[in-house]
């Protein structure tokens, strides 16, 4: 009989990477009060926004 087998990754080895960031405390609070709204994490929210907006930058 096979052994199920778990696989777990080293800390840090997910794909993300831990950064820090200023914010300005008016879009700290939008992003708590969308936290809160949604049952989501700040990081998650951050993540979530900016995935989908990255591609939309335009450099002039």
């Amino acid at each position: 009989m096979a052994k199920n087998t778990i696989k777990i990754n080293k800390k840090g080895e997910d794909g993300y990477k831990i950064i820090s960031v200023r914010i300005k405390e008016n879009t700290l609070k939008k992003i708590e009060e969308l936290s809160t709204k949604s049952n989501r994490s700040r990081n998650e929210l951050i993540n979530i926004i900016l995935e989908s907006s990255v591609d939309d930058v335009e450099i002039n």
